[in-house]
């Protein structure tokens, strides 16, 4: 793969096979991050390649994790209910709340939202609208915490700093840990609320080394390995 003059400028800040204390890691991909591009404050990313198998049921892992730090952006909540529960929403701060006019809405076309809430007895109405929401990881899911009762509970987490991870086709998850503006102490912690997760976690039947190999990287910046010891 073909990288531009920058990259390949961050590249040389340090050495792309080894692997390093956590603290030191994440403020290598700071400073990377200002040689790539000093334009926007870019997100910086944890990615875990685990020993595990997505297709087997028990393996695919999937959920989501309230970072104490937050994410540095601002998730624009929509949720899907009536009545009382509607009015616990927009008192928790969604921003769009409603049933059929909402989900009409969206049937036509209107995806100007960033999560999805709704309530268990709206999902029989969200399942139609599964091959528009589902591609782009939209559809609220158990899982995750965004099929529930406690509409102003899920919303709050989201707003607070709340993401999703789940398992790719090769066993890796990745997953948004905040901004480059973050001090190096608070990143390092909100990687350890994934990382902590993630372990607690870990499948009954995965046999020998769980977590293979751990990276930290901004949006246009290469990936630095970290020592999972020091997290």
């Amino acid at each position: 793969m073909k990288h531009g003059k920058k990259y390949n400028e961050a590249i040389k800040v340090f050495e792309k096979l080894k692997a390093y204390d956590a603290l030191e890691a994440i403020k290598t991909v700071q400073k990377t991050a200002k040689i790539v591009s000093t334009k926007f404050d870019q997100t910086v990313e944890v990615a875990f390649r685990l020993n595990i198998d997505p297709r087997k049921a028990d393996q695919a892992l999937r959920g989501a994790i309230v970072l104490p730090h937050g994410t540095g952006k601002t998730q624009k909540v929509c949720v899907i209910a009536v009545g009382e529960k509607a009015k616990d929403a927009r008192e928790a701060g969604a921003d769009f709340v409603g049933d059929a006019e909402l989900l009409q809405k969206i049937k036509d076309g209107w995806l100007d939202f960033d999560v999805m809430v709704a309530t268990p007895d709206m999902m029989g109405s969200l399942g139609k609208l599964g091959k528009l929401l589902g591609p782009k990881g939209l559809m609220p899911n158990p899982k995750t915490g965004t099929v529930t009762l406690d509409v102003a509970k899920a919303v709050k987490e989201i707003k607070n700093g709340k993401v999703e991870y789940r398992t790719d086709k090769v066993g890796n998850i990745q997953c948004s840990v905040g901004k480059v503006s973050f001090s190096a102490e608070n990143l390092k912690e909100n990687i350890r609320t994934v990382y902590e997760t993630l372990v607690k976690i870990k499948p009954a039947t995965v046999k020998g080394t769980y977590i293979k190999n751990i990276s930290v990287s901004s949006t246009m910046g290469p990936g630095v390995h970290v020592l999972e010891n020091t997290i």
